[in-house]
């Protein structure tokens, strides 16, 4: 009988209580987990290499349960990199733990339910996407409407300001590469200290 779900983190955990068998009958427990929709904390506006789901550690949740985001860009439900591939992977995340990360450990639940490609970035083979499809007829629609992020209304730092640092008491001052070019690194206020060092983007003074 399908459902009709009025939110998205009603089907979501709907849908995590479907795959518990599917996780079981491959020798792995599926934990309590919560899952939300919503921007993962990093990458999830970047235009390549987006990030579209992710599970946060027991050890960060107040309560000790695992708390999973899925983008609020997907909005295909069963393609192989579609919001049920992300969710199972994001489901492995928690059920090995956070710690393993991508490695072996992680791989080897992945590949056993039925992920495959790059570790970090799984797709699901044709024979689980078959199985994503039925977990539908049941779960019915997925209540969302994708959100663009090109569209954010938060808009980009145009500048990007660089650090500045002292060598000597480490006061720091942020300006523009502009006035770096036009004028030099700014001076050090304290104690009549000289022109501060620049920091680029990878810590390195220039």
């Amino acid at each position: 009988m399908i459902k009709n779900y009025g939110t998205r983190e009603e089907w979501l955990s709907a849908a995590v209580r479907k795959m518990e068998g599917h996780f079981t009958n491959r020798g792995y427990n599926v934990p309590a987990v919560r899952v939300s929709c919503g921007w993962p904390s990093r990458g999830g506006l970047a235009g390549s290499k987006r990030t579209i789901g992710q599970c946060w550690s027991t050890e960060a949740s107040s309560d000790g349960v695992s708390q999973i985001f899925i983008s609020p860009w997907l909005d295909d439900v069963c393609s192989p990199q579609g919001v049920l591939a992300t969710l199972v992977h994001e489901v492995v995340h928690a059920v090995v733990g956070i710690k393993e990360k991508h490695n072996k450990v992680f791989g080897k639940c992945a590949r056993a339910v039925g992920l495959e490609g790059k570790l970090m970035a799984t797709t699901a083979t044709p024979e689980l996407v078959d199985t994503l499809k039925a977990w539908v007829e049941d779960l019915g629609n997925y209540p969302h409407a994708k959100l663009d992020s090109t569209k954010s209304p938060v808009k980009k730092q145009s500048t990007r300001m660089i650090k500045c640092e002292c060598g000597e008491c480490g006061y720091i001052a942020r300006t523009s590469q502009k006035w770096i070019d036009a004028a030099g690194a700014p001076l050090c206020p304290v104690k009549g200290h000289g022109v501060l060092y620049v920091c680029d983007e990878e810590g390195k003074w220039t």
